[in-house]
C-alpha cells in the first residue's frame, strides 16, 4: 500500500484513495497521489538534466561546496492583495510551460456541523459545473483549445485546483478560473446529480478493505475533532446530501473567498506580468468574514481497539495508530516522527527486513505521519498473509516503536536518513508541475514556500535525544488505537 515514511509526498491524507500494491513503503510522490490527481511530465535536453542533477547533488550531499543549502532554492515572489488573496509566483527555467495551483485552505477539517460531512470533497466536483459566462461545455472547450490539463483534489486540510498549460494562455486561464471562483452557479437538479455521483464514488471506494480500515481507525481514534470522518464523509451524510442544496450555497459562500485562497503560479512566467493579471481578474473578489470553530479533540486516556469483519475473502490487516503532532516548521515533534517512521518502517529498516523478507509474514507494510493543521495520527499498517500471525505482527510493530523510547538511534543512521529525505525531495522537483504540486501542500499548511526551508532546518537540527524524547511523548498505551480486519473466510474459521 502507499504509505510514506518521508515528506516526499505529504499530499496524501487518506491511504484508502490509492490501490494496494505488493510493495511496502513507497517513497516516490508521483506514485502516491489520489487517483484523480493528474501528473504531467516534461522532457528537456540531457545536458540540462545532468546540470540539474549536479546542482541537486551539490545541495544535498555532505561536504559538497554550495552557497545555498535551502531545500527550496528557487527565487519566488509573494504578494498579498487587499482582499486577502495571496499570490506566489515561481519563475523556473523550464520553457513554455506554466502550472497554476489554486489552493483553498478548506478540507474535511472545516466540516463542523453534524450531518454535513463530505462537502469540501463535493465542491471539488461542483466547481466544474460552470458559470453563466463559462458553462461547463464552454469551460471544457476552452481547456481543450489551450491543450490544458486540469483537475483537482481534496484532503483533510485543503482543496486544490490545478491546471498545466502553455505560457501564452496564462491570461485566459486566470480569467476562466477567476470566473468560476467568483461566479459559480448550479441548479438544484445539477446539485442532486453531482451528489449522487459522489455517493457512487463513496460506494466504489468502500469496496476496498483499506478504505474501511482507514475509516474505522479515524472514527475510533477521534471523538470530537472533524478528523473523525474521512474526506469522503460519513456514509449517512453523503446519502443525505441531495437534500442540502441551500447548505451547499452557504458552504461555498463561507470558504470560497480570497482570504482562504492562494494562487500558485510556477513556470515560464514573470512576477510582474502575473501580478498584473491577477489584479485584473481577481482583485475585485470580495473578502468574506467567516471563521470556523474547529472542535478541539480531548486528550485520549486509554488504549482503543476496533475490529472489521470484511464480508468477502481478503487477507487480514493490522493497523496501529498513535495521536501525533500537528505540522510545524519550528517545533521538533512532527519532524522527529517523520524520521522515526523512516528509521523504523522503511524498506531498509530491521522490521521490514524481518517481517517481509525473512519471515514473510506480511506482503504490504509501512508507516505514515502525514502533515495536518491539527494533531492527527502516526500509523503503521501491515497486510498479513495468515490470520494466525496477526498478533505477532502487532507485537513486533509495538516492540519496534518501544525501541525508540528506550534506545538512542545512532548519529550515523540519523544523518543518513536526513540526507535521504533531502535528496529525495530535491530530485522530485524536476518540472514546473512537480514544483507547484509540492509547494501547494506546504502553502496550505505554512502559507509560504519558506515553510519548506524552515522545516528542513528543523530536520537538520534533530538529535538522537530528540527522537527518543518525542517517542516517549507519543508512543504511549493511552495514546494508541489498533484496528484489525479479517475476511469472511477467516471469520468463518473462528466460529
Amino acid at each position: 500500500s502507499c504509505w510514506l515514511s518521508a515528506r516526499s509526498s505529504r499530499r496524501l491524507e487518506d491511504p484508502s484513495q490509492v490501490r494496494v500494491q505488493e510493495v511496502s513503503t513507497l517513497q516516490n510522490r508521483d506514485t502516491c497521489l489520489p487517483a484523480h490527481v493528474l501528473h504531467v511530465h516534461y522532457t528537456k535536453p540531457m545536458r540540462f538534466r545532468l546540470l540539474a542533477l549536479i546542482l541537486l547533488l551539490c545541495m544535498v550531499l555532505p561536504g559538497a561546496e554550495t552557497t545555498n543549502k535551502k531545500i527550496f532554492p528557487l527565487p519566488y515572489d509573494q504578494h498579498d492583495f487587499p482582499n486577502g488573496l495571496r499570490l506566489v509566483t515561481v519563475p523556473t527555467s523550464y520553457p513554455n510551460v506554466v502550472a497554476l495551483y489554486i489552493v483553498v485552505r478548506t478540507g474535511s477539517r472545516n466540516e463542523i456541523e453534524p450531518g454535513k460531512s463530505g462537502f469540501a470533497h463535493l465542491f471539488e466536483h461542483m466547481m466544474f459545473r460552470g458559470t453563466k459566462q463559462f458553462p461547463t461545455e464552454k469551460y471544457e472547450a476552452t481547456m481543450r483549445e489551450a491543450g490544458a490539463a486540469s483537475n483537482a483534489f481534496t484532503s483533510d486540510d485543503l482543496t486544490a485546483y490545478h491546471t498545466t498549460f502553455s505560457k501564452e494562455d496564462l491570461e485566459t486561464m486566470l480569467r476562466v478560473e477567476a470566473d468560476r471562483f467568483q461566479s459559480l452557479e448550479y441548479s438544484p437538479d445539477v446539485f442532486k446529480t453531482e451528489t449522487l455521483a459522489v455517493l457512487g464514488e463513496y460506494n466504489k471506494n468502500s469496496a476496498s478493505p483499506m478504505s474501511k480500515l482507514n475509516e474505522t481507525m479515524r472514527n475510533t481514534a477521534f471523538d470530537k475533532h472533524t478528523y473523525k470522518h474521512t474526506t469522503m464523509g460519513f456514509l449517512e451524510d453523503v446519502k443525505n446530501m441531495p437534500h442540502l442544496f441551500d447548505y451547499s450555497r452557504e458552504f461555498f459562500n463561507r470558504y470560497y473567498k480570497p482570504e482562504y485562497t492562494t494562487l500558485l503560479v510556477v513556470g515560464d512566467v514573470t512576477p510582474q506580468q502575473t501580478k498584473a493579471l491577477v489584479e485584473k481578474y481577481w482583485g475585485g473578489w470580495k473578502r468574506g468574514n467567516y471563521k470556523p470553530e474547529i472542535p478541539v479533540e480531548p486528550k485520549q486516556t486509554e488504549a482503543r481497539t476496533a475490529h472489521v469483519n470484511w464480508p468477502s475473502p481478503t487477507l487480514p490487516w493490522v493497523y496501529v495508530g498513535f495521536k501525533s503532532a500537528p505540522y510545524s516548521d519550528s517545533a521538533k515533534d512532527s519532524a522527529a516522527l517523520d524520521l522515526i517512521s523512516f528509521l523504523g518502517f522503511s524498506e531498509s529498516s530491521d522490521l521490514y527486513q524481518r517481517l517481509v523478507i525473512q519471515q514473510q509474514k506480511t506482503d504490504a507494510f509501512g508507516a505514515s505521519n502525514p502533515d495536518h493543521v491539527d494533531p492527527y495520527l502516526f500509523t503503521v499498517v501491515a497486510r498479513v498473509k495468515k490470520e494466525a500471525d496477526m498478533k505477532d505482527v502487532e507485537d513486533q510493530i509495538l516492540a519496534t516503536l518501544a525501541t525508540f523510547k528506550d534506545t538512542l538511534v545512532s548519529q550515523e543512521k540519523l544523518n543518513t536518513v536526513k540526507q535521504h529525505l533531502r535528496y529525495s525531495f530535491a530530485l522530485g522537483m524536476n518540472n514546473s508541475e512537480a514544483i507547484a504540486g509540492n509547494l501547494a501542500h506546504y502553502i496550505a499548511l505554512g502559507g509560504t514556500p519558506e515553510t519548506l526551508n524552515r522545516l528542513y532546518e528543523v530536520y537538520d537540527k534533530l538529535t538522537p535525544e530528540d527522537l527518543r524524547e518525542v517517542a516517549r511523548k507519543y508512543f504511549t498505551a493511552e495514546n494508541r488505537t489498533i484496528v484489525t480486519l479479517t475476511g469472511a473466510s477467516a471469520v468463518k474459521k473462528s466460529n
